[in-house]
Formats: structure tokens, sequence, C-alpha cells
């Protein structure tokens, strides 16, 4: 296992120079030759508690994507945890490869590397992970969460999320329309996974006019079926003439090529890292007037759910009030944002870091 730490002197573009820049704690590269296991684990912040972030498993086309990626995700997780009023910092691992090569030693061994950190990261599953995947994993880490009921665990976290975006989506359209309800809003899902689906279901129940697209073709015939949305192109999802868009599929659906093509009053989905540079699309989308949840404050209801279950204190209606709270915080966000005149995603990750900033003062004074 080799540690990647910040130093004083980087180069830009560098893998020192990302983690400096994003002020990560430590990047772990773990490689197991047996099982063709190649994954990496990234440590932002563990101010608040160890960090916790689910893993993904994709086939990234380079090292340096699947880099990037784990170290945008870790970082979103420590403003996730952070603004969700949870005792727990920010984290991510990627796995590198085809989803099929998972089989319980190649799994196994991952959790062996979760293992070696010693509890400063806990994980939990994510993108082509599911819960049965974490049980293999547990059988080499106490360090993990997101099992199955029938183990113990809480499930699934997708419904959750779920929750916590559409929630999060009745706050922004609060904003932008000046009533919370979705009733006759034509919205736009990209990505129709689990939360993706849950998060339909309730718009379907407030009488949104949904439009869905997603590159499984079985997935969307599957829910286009059963909600009654309409099936749209992958590739003119953002020409759409919509309320809202709801990227709920993979990160950095906002860039330079789609900013300009989305005619929409609100952007509220469940993706991970939106913004493809959240400095300037973040800019460009205030300047056009659209309203923006920020992803890592909307989507933060399955970590509610996972953390509840790590710390042993899980009570679903409990996990779900909690989670109803993120209408509040997204509104204050994107009231501050007004008032400051700064992007809502500059705001949330400021009132993040002053949460964090604060407790760890709190631990310092004894």
């Amino acid at each position: 296992m080799l540690e990647i730490k910040t130093t004083e002197t980087v180069k830009e573009g560098s893998i020192f120079g990302q983690i400096t820049t994003m002020d990560h704690e430590q990047l772990v590269v773990c490689h197991d030759q047996a099982t063709g296991l190649k994954a990496l684990i990234g440590i932002h912040n563990t101010i608040l508690g160890p960090a916790l972030g689910g893993t993904r498993m994709w086939p990234y086309a380079t090292e340096e994507e699947a880099i990037t990626d784990v170290l945008r995700l870790s970082r979103g997780m420590t403003f996730k945890n952070s603004l969700a009023g949870l005792n727990l910092g920010g984290g991510k691992a990627v796995i590198i490869g085809d989803p099929k090569l998972k089989n319980e030693a190649f799994l196994r061994r991952f959790g062996r590397f979760v293992e070696s950190l010693g509890g400063r990261y806990v994980t939990a599953e994510d993108v082509n992970m599911k819960t049965s995947d974490m049980e293999y994993i547990a059988m080499e880490t106490n360090h993990v969460t997101g099992l199955p009921q029938i183990k113990g665990g809480a499930g699934d976290p997708s419904p959750v999320t779920a929750y916590g975006v559409y929630v999060g989506m009745k706050a922004a359209a609060k904003k932008a329309f000046g009533t919370d309800s979705l009733s006759g809003k034509k919205i736009a899902v990209q990505g129709v996974g689990q939360v993706g689906k849950y998060l339909i279901e309730h718009l379907v129940k407030e009488g949104a006019e949904i439009f869905i697209t997603d590159i499984f073709e079985d997935k969307l015939q599957e829910v286009a079926k059963n909600s009654g949305a309409t099936v749209v192109d992958p590739g003119v999802i953002y020409d759409l003439e919509m309320d809202i868009y709801a990227p709920c599929a993979l990160g950095a659906t906002i860039n330079d090529q789609t900013v300009d093509r989305l005619k929409c009053a609100v952007i509220a989905g469940g993706a991970n890292n939106q913004l493809a540079e959240e400095d300037k699309h973040g800019k460009i989308l205030m300047q056009k007037g659209i309203i923006y949840a920020p992803d890592f404050l909307i989507n933060a209801g399955g970590v509610i759910n996972v953390g509840a279950e790590y710390y042993g204190d899980y009570h679903e209606e409990l996990v779900f009030k909690q989670t109803e709270k993120i209408f509040d915080t997204c509104l204050a966000i994107l009231n501050k944002s007004e008032k400051e005149n700064i992007p809502a995603q500059e705001a949330a990750i400021k009132a993040a870091k002053e949460r964090i900033e604060a407790i760890g003062k709190v631990k310092l004074s004894f």
C-alpha cells in the first residue's frame, strides 16, 4: 500500500499538486495482483470524525481520470457530512475496472486495505456497488456500513438519498418560483438508477411532468413504463424547455459544452460533482439566473442513513426527519448566495468550512 501525502513544494497538475490544491490529508493507492484489484482511497478531512464515503467501481479510461474523481468525490464528502451536521469527515474510494470483475476474493482484498487504515476511512456502497458487496468487505473490516437489513444493517440508502434530493429540489423551487410545489413543473431527470428511480416516484406523486434519459435502455424503459415519464435521447436533454434539470448519473454534466444549452430555472439532482469547474460554471449559472442546489448539500440523505448505521443508532423515522432538514439548509444557502452575491456552491462550501473550523477549535480546547 502506497500513501501519498502533501508536501510544501508541488508542481501544478501533479498528484501532489492536486491533493494540495484540494487540501487532502491522504491518497492511498491499493493494488493486488492476485485478484486484479486496483483502487484508490481519498481521505480529505478527518477533523469532524472518520472519513466516511462510499466506494464506486468504474472502468476509468485513465488512471489520471480515476485520481481526479476520487479527489473531487472525497472533498465533496467533507462538505456533505459537515452541512448535514454529522460528526464525520470526508473520504471516498474508487475501484478501477469493469464491475463484472467483482467476486468474493476481490472485495475481501479491498476490505483488507480499508482495515489497514485503522478506522480513518469508513466505506459504503456507491455507483456499481451493492449492499451484498459490503457483506464481503465486512468480512475483513468493521469500517464499513450500508449492510443489508438481514445482516443488521440499514439496507440500501438510495431511497433516503432520493428523498433528500426531492426536498432540496422543493427548496430550490420555492426560491425560483415562490412556491415549493412541483405540480405541473417540467422536470428532466438524467439517470434512472436507484436514486433517480426513487426521486421520480416522489415527482409522480406531486404531479410533475417528467422527462427521463439514461445510457441503459432497459432501466429507462422500465422506469418509463412504471412512471409514465417521457423518454428523451441522452444527447438532447440539455436542450429541453424545462423548469428543473435533475442530474442523477455521473458528474460534470454542467460544463462548457452544456451550460449555455440549458433552458431551466433550477438545477437540483443527486449526482456528485455536477459542475465540471465549480468556480467557473457556478458563476455562469448565477449570471444566467439559474438556481443551483449544491449537489453535496441535497444528496446527503444517503450518508445520513449509513452514518446512523455506523454509529449503531439507526432509526428509520429519525433518519428521514434529519434528511428533511435539507429543505431548510438548502433554502438558507440559496438565501446566503443571493445576499452575498456569490454562487450557491461557494456559499455552501463556505458554510461547511465554517462548521469544520468551529468544531476543530472545540477539539483543540482541551
